[in-house]
């Protein structure tokens, strides 16, 4: 893997661990010469990761809509920054960068990446792998949601698999360089 995309919160969250775990992520990152794709900020557990991928003399990608940059929370220095119309197109732009993906502690916007790129391997669009830092079980009630569908058979049991959790950064590159995508031809019934 030479790049990974992280979705994460535009805020620093209620507990200082998300931003320790977002540094750490970052200086991994850079230690393991992968570089990040993020969405471009400088606030929050995004500027935090940016920065200590920098701070580590590693490189970061930014990707933001043009209505973002002009509200002034673009990272100013980042390796680069491409900017774009749309948040679809960002999200786009961000997908074909990347080699994998991994969310941290956010809000919707964390939410709505992480289940899109998700989707899209479900349909097939990427064989990339799929992953969450489960800080503190900060994701633990969507996990848990994700299993209520697959019992309530609106995820079959082989999707369910393709969202990789695990609460420690070195047992989370383990598992996505090991990787195998799931490939179910037919979700729908």
């Amino acid at each position: 893997m030479k790049s990974i995309c992280v979705f994460c919160g535009s805020n620093d969250g209620a507990k200082g661990i998300y931003i320790e775990t977002a540094k750490a992520l970052g200086k991994y990152l850079a230690n393991k010469n992968i570089t990040l794709i993020y969405g471009g900020g400088n606030v929050g557990l995004m500027g935090s990761i940016a920065n200590s991928v920098l701070q580590n003399g590693g490189k970061v990608i930014g990707v933001m809509p043009e209505y973002l940059v002009k509200k002034e929370i673009a990272h100013k220095n980042l390796t680069e920054l491409h900017i774009v119309e749309s948040m679809h197109e960002r999200k786009a732009l961000m997908a074909k960068l990347a080699d994998g993906f991994i969310a941290l502690p956010g809000g919707f916007g964390t939410f709505e990446e992480l289940l899109e790129i998700v989707t899209w391997a479900q349909l097939l669009y990427h064989k990339k792998p799929c992953a969450i830092l489960n800080v503190e079980g900060f994701f633990d009630y969507l996990i848990k949601f994700i299993d209520h569908a697959v019992n309530e058979e609106f995820i079959k049991k082989e999707n369910g698999k393709l969202l990789i959790c695990e609460n420690n950064i070195e047992n989370l590159f383990s598992v996505m360089l090991n990787w195998n995508p799931v490939i179910v031809e037919k979700w729908i019934k």
